[in-house]
């Protein structure tokens, strides 16, 4: 039940059958697992999103990421254009899917990811929230099977160094995939070989964006490849909403 109705009847008591229910979640919560992975959902971006093991449980700051992207695309609509949009490493999904409800006019958006488990996940929260159709599902590492040039290209990638791995919680450490985690010791590898893969490939149009999501602690060496494969490129790094470098 939502939030309203339990305060409207708070006199309900429950059945045998759904205090045994919420023991086993209280014993799985109790061993640090995810109040998302147990309950089977996520709201990110004001609509609802299947998630379990298979994926990374989406985060609030990762929202930033959406409304910059809506904001390119809307300014290249109102420019008359229909923009080209790739999310690599989508996971659950929650990036694109948010993109094609929030922004009817896009006829497509493409999301990629090596795992098979985490497209599964992308199909099935794409038929939720009905954009099915639109959200065309990719497999393969990085850039690899996107079929053409993009104008807007997204990236949530693993940015997370092995070396932190002594500072996360049990929440994460122990429950999410380290597949959507980690990515060499400083975090760096993933975004280093994107960055380069996308500059050697053409993936991005002349004119385009690159939206990412890095590390608090990565803005300047990123910045610095950036600009090395893109002298002419403006690179800027924003704080999300905690205050954090996105």
């Amino acid at each position: 039940m939502d939030r309203s109705h339990l305060l409207a009847y708070p006199e309900q008591e429950l059945t045998t059958e759904q205090e045994q229910l919420y023991q086993r979640y209280l014993r799985r919560r109790c061993a640090h697992e995810p109040v998302a992975y147990i309950v089977g959902h996520k709201e990110f971006y004001g609509l609802d999103f299947i998630v379990d093991q298979r994926v990374l449980i989406p985060r609030p700051e990762t929202e930033l990421l959406v409304e910059e992207a809506l904001q390119e695309i809307h300014q290249r609509f109102a420019a008359g254009s229909t923009p080209i949009v790739a999310d690599v490493g989508t996971g659950s999904g929650a990036i694109p899917i948010s993109i094609a409800v929030a922004e009817p006019r896009l006829p497509y958006i493409y999301a990629c990811d090596i795992s098979p488990d985490a497209l599964e996940i992308t199909r099935q929260n794409s038929e939720r929230h009905h954009v099915s159709s639109r959200v065309r599902l990719l497999k393969g590492d990085l850039l690899a099977p996107l079929p053409e040039p993009v104008d807007v290209l997204l990236a949530n990638l693993p940015y997370v160094g092995q070396d932190e791995m002594g500072d996360m919680t049990a929440d994460v450490l122990d429950y999410e995939p380290h597949l959507a985690l980690f990515s060499g010791p400083l975090g760096l590898d993933l975004l280093y070989r994107f960055c380069k893969d996308a500059k050697a490939s053409g993936t991005l149009k002349r004119g385009g964006v690159m939206l990412l999501e890095i590390g608090y602690q990565q803005a300047t060496p990123l910045t610095r490849v950036l600009q090395e494969l893109w002298p002419q490129a403006i690179v800027h790094c924003q704080k999300d909403y905690a205050g954090w470098i996105v």
